[in-house]
Order: C-alpha cells, then structure tokens, then sequence
C-alpha cells in the first residue's frame, strides 16, 4: 500500500482509476474504507486519491499531540497530491474532511480545481457556538481515553465501517483537528471562486444550516439535499450520493 512520509509520520493512502484527480477525505473516526462503496463510480473518470487521516486507519498514530492540526492535514494532502504527480485536483470530503477540503482551498487555492462538500460546516462566527462543538469534541476524546475503541462500535454508520488501531490518536485528533479556534473558513466562503458543490443528507439536521449557509455565500456553488440519508450520506444512500456527484464532475472546466 502507498504512503508517504511526513516528518517520521507516515500516511496511507490508495490510487484508484485514471483521470483528472480527485481527493477524497473522510470524516472523523472514519476512513477511507467510507469510500469504497464510490470507487467504481468515481474511478471510472477521475484518478480517485483516498488516504486516512493521522491518527486513523492505516497511517501513523502519532504520541505528539503537536503532531494533529489542520496545518498538518493540509500539508498531508498537498504531499499526497504531489507523490501522485497532481498538480490541481477536485478537493472533496465529508464532515471533518469537507472542512480540511475548504481549509486546503484556502492555503492552496490553484491547486483547486473544484470543492466537494459533504455534510459539513464551515466553523461557527460565535465564540459560544464554536466553544460548545469544542467540549464536545474534548468530550469524544476523553471518552475514547478512557473507553478505548469500544466506543466506536455503537457509533455512527460511517464510523462502524473503520478500522483503527489506536485509540490515543484518535483522542489526540480530536484535541488537535476537531477542535476549531477562529472564524477564518466562514469568512473565507465568499472567495471561494471554483465551481462548488455541496451535498447533505435531509436527515443530517445538525448540518441543513450550514449547508444553506455555504450554498449562499460561495459564489456560483450548488447545493443537493439527498432524501432518507443522515450525516454519511454515501452509505446511507449510494446511488444517489453518485447521481449527484458525476455530473457535477463531468460539467466541469477542464
């Protein structure tokens, strides 16, 4: 399996067809194994780039809590992105890795082509509200300290299909990636001048907000609301998670 070495952390991630890149990032205490249920699909077109983040799946589970940031992320994904000779790709993701996706645009913007966003936010302007998604986000990585991956198996479906072999870096992960610190990505919405496509499941309440928020103020983006899908709305409904998604990529300027 490829990876990639990041300063004594090595990153897993997998090449899948040939085409026009296209990176896809997974959310929290998933992997890239959410996925694989779009492979063909994806593939069929585009050089598909799936990885797992740090401290999940099969890349590197870090002791450093210095060593999980969005920084980090960004820089994991630009370093993917050049070990598989791509100089732009399609930049897309769910939940936590739709919110890299948009903080990979922001420190790389010609390197992207387009955005895919899925059920994400943006961050939060208030402190209150960002302090609120924070504790609980401390709250998770307490719990996986002191529970272990158990915690994991009642969790959501998109979690159910990951494989991880390390609880402590999960926990550090979600100190050090989940954890949200400024306003910068809501006000970084309005720049944003690729073609964006945004995509949520109707059942995905804490993120129907957000979505429209996005769908707003990025200039030109469009926006699918998938029916009977939660929060992993590939899994929850495949089928029409591609239908929204191919000809989105297939309109695209070359």
């Amino acid at each position: 399996m490829p990876r990639i070495d990041r300063d004594g952390v090595a990153i897993h991630y997998e090449v899948h067809g040939d085409g026009p890149p296209l990176l896809l990032t997974h959310g929290y205490s998933s992997t890239s194994a959410m996925w694989h249920g779009q492979v063909d699909a994806l593939a069929k077109d585009h050089k598909l780039v799936l990885w797992d983040m740090r401290g999940h799946g099969q890349s590197d589970y870090p002791d450093d809590p210095n060593a999980y940031s969005e920084a980090l992320t960004v820089g994991d994904m630009a370093a993917i992105l050049d070990a598989v000779g791509a100089r732009r790709a399609i930049i897309g993701g769910l939940s936590l890795g739709g919110y890299m996706s948009l903080a990979f645009f922001r420190a790389h913007p010609t390197r992207t082509q387009a955005l895919l966003i899925v059920d994400t936010g943006p961050g939060f302007k208030k402190d209150d509200a960002r302090e609120a998604w924070n504790a609980r986000a401390l709250a998770t990585a307490d719990k996986l300290d002191r529970e272990g991956l158990d915690m994991l198996t009642a969790a959501t479906r998109e979690r159910a299909t990951a494989s991880h072999r390390n609880a402590k870096g999960l926990a550090l992960a979600a100190r050090g990636m989940l954890t949200q610190r400024d306003a910068k990505m809501m006000e970084l919405l309005p720049d944003i001048k690729v073609p964006s496509l945004i995509v949520v499941g109707a059942d995905d309440a804490p993120f129907l907000a957000a979505s429209d928020y996005m769908a707003a103020k990025i200039p030109g983006a469009q926006k699918i609301v998938i029916p009977a899908a939660g929060h992993a709305v590939n899994i929850d409904q495949p089928k029409a998670f591609v239908d929204a998604v191919v000809p989105f990529l297939k309109n695209l300027p070359g």
